[in-house]
């Protein structure tokens, strides 16, 4: 008897580790069984390029931009079992973009070719006289970033400072939603086109905003999963607990919060971001060139192009994943310029893919994030994992929308003439 005993204690070893390797094997099969029944499915949708040109009088304030974005954009629903583990159905992603090219600025939009109906005729909803095209796709005019290639690139990515619950400063902080008077307005988009209409020959700049309806998830201090407006609550109910006050009364405990006046802009933002829908947002920016034109001053240009929306008390944003090899520049590790192509070429094919979201399972399972510096360069040169956070539609207006009559630039192409309708007793 008790050398059975002894025999089944000798078994637990095998026992721990026999169902330890079945799980961890389990897992990798799950996570390339989704990966690649979600690339399958992925590959079957087909992506459309639309230019949107702006009208010749922007009237309306960005607010009308939410509109478009919540009607046409947010696609939210449940997905079956079927559906997401077998037949590996994802959720939808667009990109926004504003584009310069040798200084000519255009905003594009991509998307599923099955939404492009509906953007076309909400976007005429809000801009009746802009108009609405398909073209071909830019970046295929940047061969690949190589030392024999004509061209040089500089791209990072964004994140937010603070954590998703707190704002940005948007375009009504800047009071662009009450101006009327057109000479007063100040639009926080002015620097980014001022900044892109002055691109030279041979020369180019890229901003995108891949955004998704926000499926995002956090985790709360029970362990529990949970959207980002719980996010928001929680991130205030941690903000109330610093100046909570327990009194006493008649035998009774009761709670007092008094959070004092310093604090009050960051209730008053968080409470409001989380009264608007949220988009999942990934943030992109590229400066391309020939060679014999790249202007390294403009990589510095590029970095700060997003200053007037940092609010100290609120959000910011701040850069990462630079192809100056942000993720392994330091003491120890110094990249040549052939690495750092390989880094520029990497960015110029996640920019090309439009890609935040359901990456290569190399990246996924290979990155800083699972292998950290300095081990995972000795595999390849590989970006930290791509940040995504939660903007809300107006945040996201702030950051793509057409800017008004105050911007006077001749190379940011809009509709010349007013289309009226033809009239309805035509003759047919």
């Amino acid at each position: 008897m008790f050398d059975a005993v002894i025999k089944i204690f000798n078994w637990i070893p095998d026992i721990v580790w026999i169902l330890f390797l079945t799980y961890f094997l389990g897992r990798m099969a799950w996570a390339m069984w989704m990966h690649y029944i979600q690339q399958s499915f992925i590959s079957g949708i087909d992506y459309v390029l639309l230019e949107v040109i702006p009208p010749r009088e922007v009237l309306r304030s960005p607010r009308a931009m939410e509109l478009f974005f919540t009607n046409a954009l947010y696609h939210w629903s449940m997905k079956g079992g079927r559906e997401e583990y077998w037949q590996g159905a994802v959720w939808f992603w667009y990109s926004l973009e504003i584009v310069s090219i040798e200084g000519q600025v255009r905003f594009y939009i991509r998307t599923p070719s099955r939404i492009k109906g509906l953007i076309e005729t909400q976007m005429y909803a809000q801009y009746p006289q802009s108009q609405v095209r398909v073209v071909d796709d830019y970046t295929f005019g940047v061969d690949e970033i190589t030392p024999d290639s004509q061209w040089n690139l500089y791209g990072c990515e964004w994140k937010l400072e603070k954590p998703d619950a707190y704002p940005i400063k948007t375009y009504a902080d800047f009071g662009l939603d009450e101006q009327d008077e057109e000479t007063l307005k100040i639009d926080p988009l002015s620097p980014l086109i001022e900044l892109f209409a002055s691109m030279g020959k041979g020369e180019q700049m890229w901003f995108q905003m891949v955004i998704r309806p926000s499926k995002n998830t956090f985790t709360g201090p029970d362990g529990k999963k949970h959207d980002w407006v719980e996010e928001s609550k929680q991130e205030l109910e941690r903000l109330f607990e610093k100046y909570a006050r327990m009194n006493v009364i008649e035998g009774e405990t009761l709670t007092k919060v008094r959070p004092p006046f310093a604090v009050e802009a960051e209730v008053k933002g968080i409470s409001t971001k989380m009264q608007k829908i949220g988009f999942d947002v990934g943030l992109r920016t590229c400066y391309v060139a020939k060679k014999e034109n790249f202007d390294a001053n403009n990589r510095r240009n590029l970095r700060l192009v997003f200053r007037q929306y940092a609010n100290p008390a609120l959000n910011s944003f701040t850069r990462v994943n630079g192809t100056q090899a942000d993720a392994y520049g330091g003491l120890i590790t110094v990249l040549n310029q052939e690495q750092v192509m390989e880094l520029s070429n990497r960015m110029l094919g996640e920019y090309r893919g439009r890609s935040f979201y359901h990456g290569q399972l190399r990246q996924e399972l290979f990155d800083t994030e699972h292998l950290p510096w300095p081990i995972s360069p000795m595999f390849f040169k590989a970006y930290k994992p791509q940040p995504t956070f939660v903007l809300n539609v107006e945040e996201i207006a702030t950051l793509w929308h057409f800017p008004g009559q105050i911007l006077k630039i001749p190379t940011l192409e809009r509709v010349e003439s007013k289309e009226a309708s033809p009239p309805t007793n035509l003759p047919t």
